[in-house]
């Protein structure tokens, strides 16, 4: 169950994680954690401005809908006042940052890929579902520098003007399978007849990821590559990507022996992991006989990386159009919630245990920062006194 429905926050994620270990491992301290992660948010649209919100909750005979999610930075804002209120000389320690793959439509190219049925990709081009990677690099060419650099400018006064405080923790490319990208195909994605994960696309997705859109994250929060700072000194954010080199061995298509039992038995390898009549699938959808409640979404496996089956399992998710509303599924029997489902509800996102790698990952440079754990405590040794006399 989400923390909050409309942003999808989780306490699976890696800031939670992270902010768990922080406190675990320095027990003299209190860490005051407040979750503000948004899925879905555009530096835009969930930093500066409102966010239309991620999910509606489907009711017996309803459907509830929050409608916008209030923009981050002046909900940060927000809480900071009233502490101070309480406590004038409170302070930010640290902001959890990772932004950028929405501002170039990410997930519009996830559904580039993984769509295949030409009715569907008529629909979803039209409604603004796809995207493309030449639409992506121009975004983040042309529009991400000049949003970053405002978002900069933004939580500087959080932060005493200094960014280092600011911890940004990079994606990891989530179609890697040891080193190379992922095969493509029907397996992790036959939950959808619509849905085939073609090479070519693939292919180039993952490319654009691996060397143009993580480095440039990179240039924009280091303040290098040419990006230039008022005050590189302070500007520059302290970047995480230890993580990346992990999960070039766990994108979505990663398979292990050491696998739930489930996902061995019951998710194909060749994509066919579903009955084929839509009759006798009414009653008992999948091919190996197992109940959908069988899945476990939180054991250990080879993929880090949520694919569209595991989505589906996870979390039944009822989207939001996020582009058009006319695109809004009527029920959960309309055809489009499908599309709208996979592409919003959580697929070719980093599992818990991805997110764990992640927290791994961004937990010394918070201790860095904060200058945690930088050095032991003198420790003496002197003989031991001699036990006092017994008294009969």
């Amino acid at each position: 169950q989400w923390m909050n429905p409309a942003c999808h926050r989780s306490l699976y994620s890696y800031q939670a994680r992270m902010a768990i270990a922080l406190a675990v491992q320095n027990p003299q301290i209190a860490v005051t954690y407040l979750p503000l992660a948004c899925t879905g948010a555009t530096i835009d649209e969930g930093m500066f401005g409102a966010q239309r919100a991620r999910e509606c909750v489907v009711g017996k005979n309803s459907l509830t809908c929050q409608g916008t999610v209030n923009a981050q930075i002046a909900e940060l804002r927000e809480a900071l006042t009233a502490a101070t209120k309480r406590q004038p000389d409170r302070v930010l320690d640290l902001i959890l940052l990772s932004i950028g793959a929405n501002d170039v439509d990410f997930s519009g190219l996830v559904a580039d890929v993984i769509v295949e049925r030409q009715t569907e990709r008529a629909l979803s081009r039209r409604t603004g579902v796809l995207s493309s990677v030449d639409e992506a690099r121009s975004t983040l060419q042309r529009e991400l520098p000049q949003d970053f650099n405002k978002l900069r400018q933004a939580l500087k006064p959080f932060v005493g003007g200094d960014l280092s405080r600011v911890i940004y923790t990079s994606y990891a490319n989530p179609s890697l399978l040891n080193g190379a990208p992922c095969p493509g195909g029907r397996a992790g994605f036959d939950i959808h007849p619509a849905f085939n994960a073609d090479p070519q696309r693939l292919a180039e997705v993952t490319d654009f990821v691996q060397s143009e859109f993580l480095p440039s994250l990179k240039k924009l929060a280091t303040c290098s590559g040419g990006v230039l700072c008022g005050n590189p000194a302070r500007d520059r954010m302290t970047f995480v990507d230890q993580h990346q080199a992990a999960f070039a061995n766990h994108g979505f298509c990663a398979r292990a022996e050491t696998d739930p039992p489930f996902d061995r038995e019951c998710f194909s390898a060749k994509g066919e992991s579903f009955v084929a009549d839509i009759v006798d699938a009414a009653n008992n959808p999948l091919v190996c006989g197992a109940g959908a409640s069988d899945f476990r979404p939180y054991s250990p496996r080879a993929r880090w990386i949520r694919d569209a089956n595991d989505s589906y399992f996870t979390a039944m998710t009822y989207p939001q159009a996020q582009k058009a509303p006319t695109n809004q599924p009527g029920d959960i029997h309309d055809a489009t919630w499908g599309v709208l489902s996979a592409v919003y509800g959580g697929a070719i996102h980093p599992t818990a245990e991805g997110h764990a790698a992640m927290a791994d990952a961004a937990l010394p440079a918070a201790t860095s920062v904060l200058g945690l754990g930088l050095s032991e405590a003198q420790v003496t040794s002197e003989p031991i006194s001699p036990a006092a006399p017994v008294r009969q």
